[in-house]
């Protein structure tokens, strides 16, 4: 099979870079729903531009291209060995290619691989089956912000809104709306789920991240579950979360359920939360050669643009802030405001956060904006360049950012999902604003950035480094400002109040 491994770099290159149609169909579908004008339908139609930018540049659509999971197909007798080393290769090069962040960090040491190889990555599995002329293989690109809002219940229990949910379908339906509910904008809302019912821990949450791998479009051969998963998809849109949880109508693009046997002691139901960069294709390859001889999950609509626009429409009511920002500039943003940031940014993450809680800062942040950020990063003739800068899920740094805000005195941080109530009292405490980008819109906000002009901190890895670079007309919403107003706990609470709707018993 001397052409395996070009086929599994084909397969990840087009994976990270070009959503399938029926994720693109659903993707449509919510923006035709979405009201009009609103801060969600804003940031539908950047999705819609970022998918253009990701498929015409064969570019990462989300930089944080996840955990590569393979599904694998084999004739008896197929050398797996061989083909798991190769596999291995296309994977280091696809992330010297910037197809792929470098994501595979040692747990204990923090170190990056920076090849996205280690103990437990790529997560590959092999099934053996009758066809002996065809391999198939299919994989899932999953980031680790839906990764986090991935959850798992043990019923019966008590749910917030909800009250009990006991071991029927009627406590499986609450324990779905629990989890769509409990992601809000964290996980990349507009967004998608696949759930697996029974089994034991493992084996229930490998069954919910197998139905992922579902077309949005099919229908569940069990009616029972089938009007689960079309119960789910309506009434969760019913919640009010919408786009980035910046409310609206539309919250979820999919559901898709299994079951496993289950113990007698045991009843979990396990719920896998994908983002709306839902990066799921595959292959079909000749077993002699390992040549592509067709696609999966493509069809003639693979390639058709999703926006109207190159970019987005300005209203002239955009707010244009140069940085360093200057207190009172800050204090008279409002959440609802759209700011365009020019200037000098610094990206900082997990790692960069807790080092600064300790030490000091290479560069001076007075003024300054923390884009919380994990890019794809590249260099080119001895100068660092972006491939891929969307913004990374801001609650891991909840724990950290008041103590920053105050000892550097930043005025803006950028990301996603909004923070907490410590950061929200910090931010009206010291003048400083909570902006949110639009998560998953990496190729966006890659055009945004001028130039790199400096790194810090490398050794914590491309993701975890501190950025400095040069932004124009970056556009983020004020979720939370320095008057004591979060957009996000607004929508939290006005979500739960529609989420105890469905306490009652349904007959589905």
């Amino acid at each position: 099979m001397n052409q395996f491994k070009d086929s599994m770099l084909k397969l990840i290159a087009e994976t990270s870079s070009n959503l399938p149609p029926d994720v693109r169909r659903a993707i449509e579908r919510a923006i035709k729903s979405e009201t009009p004008n609103t801060q969600a339908a804003l940031a539908l139609k950047t999705i819609a531009i970022n998918i253009d930018m990701a498929q015409e540049s064969i570019a990462p659509i989300c930089q944080d291209t996840g955990m590569p999971t393979f599904e694998i197909k084999t004739p008896a007798g197929a050398n797996q060995i061989i083909m798991e080393k190769d596999i291995d290769e296309a994977i280091a090069e696809a992330t010297k290619q910037g197809k792929l962040r470098p994501n595979s960090v040692d747990s204990l040491t923090g170190k990056n691989s920076g090849n996205n190889l280690g103990p437990g990555t790529p997560v590959v599995h092999f099934h053996q089956w009758e066809d002996q002329n065809e391999i198939e293989v299919k994989l899932l690109l999953k980031g680790g912000g839906c990764e986090n809002k991935n959850i798992q219940y043990s019923v019966p229990c008590e749910l917030p809104n909800l009250g009990r949910a006991d071991r029927n379908i009627d406590g499986i339906r609450k324990c779905i709306m629990h989890a769509v509910w409990q992601a809000q904008g964290h996980g990349c809302s507009i967004g998608a789920i696949g759930v697996g019912i029974g089994g034991d821990r493992t084996t229930g949450y490998s069954l919910a991240k197998q139905q992922l791998f579902r077309s949005l479009d099919d229908i569940n051969p069990n009616p029972e579950l089938a009007k689960l998963e079309n119960y789910i998809l309506e009434n969760a849109n019913k919640l009010g979360i919408g786009t980035m949880g910046f409310g609206g109508k539309e919250t979820l693009i999919g559901c898709k359920i299994g079951t496993y046997n289950r113990l007698p002691a045991s009843f979990f139901v396990s719920v896998a939360y994908d983002c709306w960069a839902f990066r799921r294709l595959g292959v079909v390859l000749d077993a002699k050669t390992g040549a592509v001889k067709r696609w999966l999950y493509k069809d003639d609509t693979s390639s058709r643009k999703m926006a109207t626009e190159t970019k987005l429409p300005l209203t002239g009511r955009e707010i244009s802030l140069t940085t360093p920002l200057s207190e009172e500039a800050v204090r008279n943003l409002k959440v609802g405001d759209i700011v365009l940031l020019n200037g000098t940014m610094h990206t900082g993450r997990d790692s960069l956060h807790h080092h600064l809680i300790s030490h000091d800062s290479p560069v001076d942040l007075h003024g300054g904006a923390i884009y919380h950020c994990g890019p794809v990063a590249l260099k080119k003739d001895e100068k660092w360049f972006m491939n891929a800068a969307g913004p990374t899920t801001s609650g891991r740094e909840e724990p950290y950012q008041a103590d920053v805000i105050k000892k550097f005195g930043v005025r803006a941080v950028i990301g996603k999902g909004g923070m907490g109530a410590k950061t929200l009292a910090a931010l009206k405490e010291n003048g400083a604003v909570y902006l949110n980008a639009i998560g998953g819109a990496a190729q966006y906000y890659t055009k945004c950035i001028t130039e790199v002009t400096g790194v810090d901190f490398l050794e914590f890895g491309i993701p975890e480094a501190m950025w400095h670079i040069t932004v124009k007309d970056f556009p983020a919403i004020v979720t939370m400002d320095a008057h004591g107003n979060s957009l996000h706990a607004d929508v939290e609470k006005a979500s739960a109040q529609e989420l105890g709707k469905f306490a009652e018993p349904v007959k589905i």
